[in-house]
C-alpha cells in the first residue's frame, strides 16, 4: 500500500491493492482523474495551464503541466500500465479550476483549464462523469484503488465525495 502525491504539472497511475494517488492545493489548476475499473488503473494529472504553446519547452519536461499535452501523456502511461488502449469505459472525474486569486475575472485561468482539459479529453471520445469545478475554493483530492473513490477536501468543509 503506498500513497502516491502528484505535484503541480506531474502525472502518474496507481493500480496495486491499497495505492492512494492524490494532489493538494488545487485552486485554478485541473485534477482530471481517469479510472479503467477492469483492470483497477488510476491515473491523474495536475494540469496548470491550458495551452504548451505558451511554454514548450516546459511542455517537454513536464507534459502534466498542460492540458493539451497532459490528457495524452497520462493515457499514455495508463496505457504502458495495462489498459487497453482506446478503452471506451474509463470513468473520468474532474476537480478544481477554480477562481482562487482573480476574484475580477480577469485571467480566468481556472475557466480555462476547464475547457481546455475537456475539449482534450472529447478529441479521445472523453467526456466527465463527474466533477466538482470552479467556484472560488482551493481543493484537494485523493482517489483509491480498492474501492475508486474519489474523496475531496477543502479548508472551508468537510471533505466529501464525487
Amino acid at each position: 500500500m503506498a500513497d502516491r502525491v502528484i505535484g503541480v504539472g506531474e502525472l502518474d497511475v496507481v493500480h496495486a491493492p491499497g495505492d492512494v494517488i492524490k494532489t493538494f492545493a488545487l485552486g485554478s489548476c485541473v485534477a482530471a482523474v481517469l479510472m479503467d475499473p477492469k483492470v483497477r488503473l488510476i491515473g491523474m494529472v495536475h494540469v496548470a495551464l491550458p495551452d504548451s504553446a505558451t511554454n514548450p519547452e516546459r511542455a517537454k519536461s513536464s507534459p502534466g503541466y498542460f492540458a493539451d499535452t497532459g490528457i495524452p501523456a497520462l493515457l499514455d502511461r495508463m496505457v504502458d500500465a495495462g489498459m487497453r488502449r482506446g478503452e471506451t469505459d474509463l470513468i473520468v472525474k474532474l476537480i478544481g479550476g477554480a477562481t482562487v486569486l482573480d476574484i475580477g475575472k480577469r485571467f480566468d485561468v481556472g475557466r480555462k483549464n476547464q475547457l481546455a482539459v475537456r475539449k482534450v479529453l472529447w478529441s479521445f471520445g472523453l467526456a466527465p462523469r463527474s466533477e466538482d469545478v470552479g467556484g472560488t475554493i482551493s481543493r484537494t483530492v485523493e482517489v483509491d484503488v480498492d474501492q475508486g473513490r474519489t474523496r475531496i477536501s477543502s479548508a472551508r468543509s468537510e471533505p466529501w465525495e464525487i
